[in-house]
């Protein structure tokens, strides 16, 4: 292409960025292996043959397609295309990183942006399982194998109580309505609530926060929830007491080929101005 188009031969050389020595014998193993000629010589520069046209429409477009994979690699490289897995729990799906997500979404329109929004059990197993690129979650108690975990943000827990009513000497507390006992969240208010001295009387179980604050609106029994969830949306909680935090962490799995979206996620994740 550059030969056909430059006014001199050395000129073209420049434009390819090789001697014209080089580009000379290139051109020359060309014709050799298609067994065609393809130019003639015109003083300083040489002309395309007439029935070598077609040489020159294959080249241009094996150039375009080739700018097409290089824009397409470095889309791929800088996170702006591919397929990107993120795992959350409710909370920070819905509460602390919602608009996250969105201006996320917004910032890369051509990434493929699947999210799986569960317990942080079933989203350590999915990400240990190669299931998940990434995935934010309540710390896990013991560390999970072959997944690595870093500190994002520590969120409040508080006592609820029916009625609304504060909260009088723990061994008054309950009967309570809590997350399933393979909640890490359950394992946190388990330890906290013991520690209170607080009975553990437990008469019903939900992995949904939603459900657990209508339990408590109904009367069926007091409940530990994150703040975040339980004094939101049309029908909050008040808070009897307040218990301690639960720690969130990213995830992700050791070992596993650095995705350009996931760095770019938890870039995003980490800077504190992010959160809701």
């Amino acid at each position: 292409m550059a030969v056909s188009e430059a006014p001199t031969f050395a000129l073209a050389a420049r434009r390819t960025g090789v001697s014209a020595s080089a580009l000379s014998q290139g051109l020359a193993e060309l014709e050799h292996r298609l067994g065609v000629p393809l130019f003639d010589r015109d003083g300083r520069r040489r002309v395309l043959r007439p029935e070598a046209r077609p040489v020159l429409d294959h080249a241009r477009q094996v150039v375009a397609l080739t700018g097409d994979l290089a824009r397409w690699a470095e889309r791929t490289r800088t996170g702006r295309e591919g397929l990107l897995r993120v795992g959350m729990i409710d909370a920070v799906a819905v509460h602390h990183h919602s608009q996250t997500l969105r201006r996320f979404r917004d910032d890369h329109p051509g990434l493929r942006l699947l999210l799986r929004v569960a317990p942080s059990r079933d989203l350590l197993a999915e990400l240990a399982a190669g299931a998940l690129d990434l995935a934010v979650c309540v710390e896990p108690p013991a560390s999970v194998r072959g997944v690595w975990t870093e500190p994002l943000m520590a969120e409040a827990l508080a006592v609820y109580c029916p009625g609304g009513r504060r909260a009088g000497p723990p061994e008054t507390w309950g009967p309570w309505v809590l997350f399933p006992p393979d909640s890490h969240t359950r394992t946190i208010a388990e330890a906290a609530l013991r520690e209170a001295g607080a009975p553990l009387e437990v008469v019903a179980e939900s992995h949904q926060p939603e459900v657990l604050r209508e339990m408590v609106g109904l009367g069926l029994g007091w409940t530990v929830l994150p703040t975040v969830q339980a004094e939101s949306g049309p029908r909050p909680l008040a808070r009897a007491r307040r218990l301690g935090t639960r720690k969130l962490v990213a995830a992700g799995r050791i070992g596993a080929a650095a995705s350009p979206a996931g760095r770019e996620m938890l870039r995003v994740l980490r800077d504190p101005r992010s959160s809701a």
